[in-house]
């Protein structure tokens, strides 16, 4: 009877409805941070390369402790407790920026929550992955993920309005503490609701005892590249900023114009990964590309241009880049398999940020010749994984 697959695949889609209400509220939070961090560590005396380096080693923290994690979470088990832990490191640091007085405590604020975020995302999307074997998994990551950029979205505005009325970034951080507990709140509920996410897994594979398949490495490399030329939004803020081409309200209602398009990118390419596997990854990463030649432009128009270009590369990041490995890779291996994969792409993403922070200082054209050059190389990678890791 087809009865209880049906009644497990309404609770799997309640299950990722529900978590993406926590990741909704969590953006609504950390998102709004990144927004303003540019700015915000410009005002209080950094330089663009501090920027850089700032946003590129929160980068290297928030992905190689991922390996650690994703670890821990496969040989313990204990995916909710870590998974709460995690968010609850990851959001309290947003709003203790409100007390920061230097570039150098804003910073290690900033690396704090990119900590909190390593600790549970590999537990989290381990739980994902069981619930999305009932949907699709593009559908069910993208929906994740879609929901995930509408908090990404209001919480920029938010931040915009409050800095457009009170004028100072302090007071935008302290307002952060609300959808910071209503997070843990609602993921605290999630957990009594849903205890043992594993019993979702539909026709769970035999269990493997060999390494990765070649498919996994294939396309960890192709994605590191991506990673590698993919700007981080404080650089981009940093430059509007600094040569006039918007204002301090205007530059997060940039970031919530990337965090729109990222959610309906994940939708599209979720539904399109599902059918037609990762050559949409490739049409996603192709396109997205060339944000650098707009966002680092002089003129806002450009910018709107560039960052809904950023936005498209930031959807299918969040949502079929983690799908395709849970395709790639069983139940029972896939907490390391995160766990490496986030670990390399964000030490890349460190060295892709921080040698295009020094670029920024020493000659704009070369940053962005580097960033449009790199990412267009991981597309042939993709095409030749063809229809690896599509949902079966």
């Amino acid at each position: 009877m087809n009865v209880p697959d049906d009644l497990s695949s309404a609770k799997a889609l309640k299950f990722v409805v529900l978590l993406g209400l926590v990741s909704l509220l969590a953006d609504a939070t950390y998102e709004s941070a990144r927004s303003i961090s540019g700015p915000f560590l410009a005002l209080l005396g950094a330089s663009g390369a501090i920027v850089g380096l700032v946003a590129g080693f929160g980068e290297l923290i928030g992905y190689g402790l991922r390996l650690a994690s994703g670890y821990i979470a496969e040989k313990t088990g204990k995916y909710w407790g870590i998974t709460i832990f995690g968010y609850a490191v990851n959001l309290l640091a947003v709003p203790a920026l409100a007390l920061a007085g230097s570039w150098e405590i804003a910073a290690s604020l900033l690396v704090l929550e990119r900590v909190g975020k390593a600790i549970r995302t590999p537990a989290r999307d381990v739980m994902l992955s069981h619930a999305t074997s009932r949907m699709g998994r593009g559908w069910g990551f993208g929906l994740h993920e879609a929901m995930d950029q509408i908090g990404a979205v209001l919480g920029p505005v938010i931040v915009a309005v409050i800095l457009y009325y009170k004028n100072g970034y302090h007071a935008a951080f302290g307002w952060l503490l609300v959808p910071a507990l209503l997070t843990l709140s609602v993921l605290v509920a999630a957990r009594f609701l849903y205890p043992r996410p594993r019993d979702f897994e539909f026709n769970i594979p035999a269990l493997e005892r060999k390494g990765f398949p070649r498919s996994y490495w294939i396309y960890l490399i192709a994605v590191c590249l991506v990673a590698a030329g993919f700007a981080d939004f404080p650089l981009i803020a940093f430059h509007l900023k600094k040569i006039s081409a918007a204002s301090d309200s205007s530059i997060p209602v940039l970031y919530a114009i990337a965090m729109g398009v990222d959610a309906l990118a994940a939708l599209i390419f979720g539904r399109l990964f599902d059918r037609k596997g990762l050559p949409v990854l490739a049409a996603a990463f192709l396109a997205s590309a060339f944000f650098a030649p707009l966002a680092f432009g002089r003129t806002f128009p450009f910018a709107v241009a560039g960052m809904a270009l950023w936005g498209i590369g930031m959807g299918a990041q969040e949502s079929i880049m983690r799908a395709a490995i849970a395709n790639m890779v069983p139940p029972d291996k896939r907490g390391s398999a995160y766990g490496i994969f986030n670990a390399t792409f964000g030490i890349v993403w460190f060295l892709g940020s921080a040698l295009m922070g020094l670029l920024y200082d020493i000659s704009l054209p070369a940053l962005i010749f580097f960033s449009v050059i790199v990412q267009l190389c991981a597309v042939p990678l993709l095409l030749r994984l063809r229809n690896e890791g599509r949902s079966g």
